[in-house]
């Protein structure tokens, strides 16, 4: 992003990109530094208020202290980032092994979207309190529980998604009443903005109704995910034409959905590391054919599917805490940034940890092609252009 970006020729109407703190400003970086300078803003329904707030009060703090804006916003980002993998890398070890801890952190330090996780964005803070609250919770560190999760609450909506997962894993393992009450507290960070909002805009719900200026509808957007299937499999310029104006993209799509069918119909009859490589290379040609929307969808769709195989061998709380999370983005009523949103959901990176350590020839594939994302997503962001 320092180094690479800067070199590279803007699109049209984009400017250079500088070395500067500026790499690492785009998007929604500007509401977090416009929350932390000047406050929130809100009326009739629409405003920043779906931003929450403790990541800009961090942000604040710092600049009080003296510290520029935008350097402040990456020092707590990268900072929470890097104890967060110490955390999770502590969390998998104490349930599962040394060597599913160290794919798991490899793979939360690589996956593309892990660059937001360095930029002015909350990536790296809601991350480190919510797998610290996971944690406190399968050690019965009741108070810990209540204190990291009332911080994860306070640090983006998803942390919401904690309170129904903590419940239930507290019932099925018949926790004691203690646990509960750690439960209830770790909604304290949502109460908190939920009064300021109250008293502030005469809306307790603001953060929930701005939503609508962010996104079409609540509930399952179905219109969404079907766009998105069409843009896999007949192309975006298809999509938008309305009808099948190029062939090629349809063709090769079907191409590549024969050979991987083929593929797996015959696979005993090859070896396993020609069928490992041959499955890798047909997804890597549906990658350069779809682009962002197979991310989007596979993000999703495949973070269900692995948290469901490794149901058995993830804890209860990180298991329920998953579902709980990508059922609450299925809920949301958009399709944006799909691949950041589930990235921030700690129990997908956990299964797939788990899944990877016993097939590590898919776990160096996929490491491969997550650095190859990143570096790119690294650059399209430091460019100002839309990632996710």
């Amino acid at each position: 992003m320092l180094v690479v970006a800067p070199i590279i020729p803007p699109e049209a109407g984009k400017a250079a990109v500088s070395i500067d703190w500026g790499v690492f400003d785009s998007w929604d970086s500007v509401h977090y530094k416009a929350i932390a300078t000047s406050g929130y803003e809100y009326a009739n329904g629409v405003g920043n208020v779906v931003f929450f707030p403790l990541y800009p009060l961090m942000i604040r703090g710092l600049v009080s202290l003296g510290l520029p804006l935008q350097p402040a916003g990456v020092i707590v980002n990268n900072l929470s980032f890097l104890a967060f993998l110490q955390v999770l890398y502590s969390w998998v070890k104490h349930n599962q092994s040394e060597n599913t801890a160290r794919w798991t952190v490899a793979i939360a330090a690589l996956f593309p979207t892990s660059m937001f996780a360095g930029a002015i964005y909350t990536e790296g803070l809601y991350l480190l309190l919510s797998t610290a609250a996971l944690r406190a919770f399968d050690r019965n560190q009741y108070a810990k529980t209540a204190l990291w999760g009332a911080l994860a609450t306070a640090s983006r909506p998803t942390g919401m998604a904690l309170i129904p997962a903590f419940l239930l894993a507290a019932w099925k393992e018949r926790k004691p009443p203690i646990a509960y009450v750690a439960v209830l507290s770790t909604g304290l960070g949502l109460l908190c903005f939920s009064i300021y909002c109250a008293v502030q805009y005469g809306d307790i719900l603001a953060f929930i109704h701005a939503q609508k200026s962010w996104r079409p509808n609540f509930g399952f957007y179905w219109q969404g995910w079907w766009k998105m299937l069409m843009q896999i499999c007949i192309g975006t310029y298809n999509y938008r034409k309305g009808y099948i104006k190029d062939v090629s993209h349809p063709i090769i799509f079907i191409a590549i959905a024969i050979s991987m069918g083929l593929l797996w119909r015959n696979r005993h009859k090859f070896s396993s590391v020609k069928v490992d490589y041959g499955f890798g290379i047909l997804f890597l040609g549906l990658w350069l054919l779809a682009g962002d929307p197979l991310i989007n969808t596979v993000s999703v769709l495949g973070s269900a599917y692995i948290l469901w195989l490794c149901r058995r061998q993830l804890t209860s709380v990180a298991f329920f805490y998953g579902l709980c999370g990508i059922a609450l983005l299925l809920a949301s009523g958009g399709t944006m940034s799909l691949s950041r949103l589930v990235y921030g959901i700690v129990p997908p990176i956990v299964a797939f940890g788990i899944i990877l350590s016993r097939h590590p020839r898919w776990g160096y594939m996929s490491l491969g092609f997550f650095a190859l994302l990143l570096f790119t997503f690294s650059l399209r962001f430091a460019q100002e252009l839309w990632v996710g």
